[in-house]
């Protein structure tokens, strides 16, 4: 099996990984503030990226390296976890799951961008059109506008595409796995405050267990065990082409939206994640090169 395969593999794993992240968001977003949601699940991620980083003897990265992990800390850390958090205040999981199809195409742009990959006009054009069908949705469902969450998920998308592209480079450098333990290290000093300070005032005892643990996924899952995958993924298979692997997401949280929160999937929504992911599987077929 070559790498490309295997990152696409590993990248499709990823992304299931990532899948439950928006409805369990949804989900504690009575109890938690969203800074704490975005920054605390970090914390707790970062503790133990710590201890493997130490228990492995990890070679701290170089100047350069930490530059770039700085930008994967901004995008994957703090941006879309702050964001997509305060999203989900105001529009159902299953919305946002359909409108995080603008990812593929924001983390392929980031790609060219910041890894020197050039991907071939048909690969646009389809990542395009699978985008184009995002914002319709997104229309639609805000009844011709956009709504103030949309806006929050696009800010969302930029950092976490920023964040992957930056990742899946120096995934190749130093390990996937090394990259997002480096990152929420990195991270620390800085979220660990305004994570403090909007810990929720209820005792932890009070809270209901399914509210923990939906808190534990986020933590450990969505923050770091999922990037792993998703970062050796990109760094195999190249990150333009694995970040296609993200239209599978919103079915994913579409089913999970469904049977965790009794979200109502209607036949729009099913439609349209059914063409975003169609137009992607075309696109992906497409040709993807790396400028030297």
């Amino acid at each position: 099996m070559g790498n490309e395969s295997k990152g696409m593999i590993l990248g499709t794993l990823g992304v299931v990984s990532f899948g439950l992240t928006l409805p369990a968001t949804r989900f504690i977003i009575p109890y938690f503030d969203p800074i704490f949601i975005g920054l605390g699940r970090a914390v707790m991620a970062s503790i133990v990226a710590a201890v493997l980083l130490i228990a492995t003897k990890q070679k701290r990265p170089n100047q350069q390296q930490l530059i770039q992990l700085l930008g994967v800390a901004a995008g994957v850390v703090v941006g879309f976890p702050v964001l997509s958090a305060w999203a989900m205040q105001t529009v159902p999981a299953s919305h946002g799951g359909v409108v995080l199809g603008l990812l593929p195409l924001a983390t392929a742009m980031a790609a060219a961008l910041f890894a020197n990959e050039k991907p071939s006009a048909g690969f646009w054009i389809f990542a395009v059109i699978g985008s184009t069908i995002v914002i319709t949705f997104s229309l639609l469902q805000g009844l011709g506008s956009l709504q103030s969450g949309d806006f929050l998920l696009l800010g969302a998308i930029v950092s976490a595409a920023s964040g992957y592209a930056l990742g899946g480079k120096l995934s190749k450098v130093i390990g996937g796995w090394q990259v997002i333990c480096w990152a929420l290290v990195i991270s620390f000093p800085f979220i660990i405050v305004p994570a403090w300070l909007q810990v929720p005032q209820a005792a932890i005892e009070s809270l209901p267990l399914n509210v923990l643990l939906s808190f534990l996924y986020l933590a450990l899952v969505s923050q770091l065990f999922g990037f792993f995958l998703w970062n050796k993924g990109l760094a195999l298979g190249g990150i333009a082409r694995v970040s296609q692997t993200q239209l599978l997401q919103p079915i994913v949280t579409l089913v999970a939206s469904a049977l965790l929160l009794n979200e109502i999937v209607d036949l729009q929504t099913v439609i349209f994640t059914l063409l975003v992911v169609g137009s992607v599987a075309i696109g992906k077929q497409m040709p993807v090169l790396e400028r030297s």
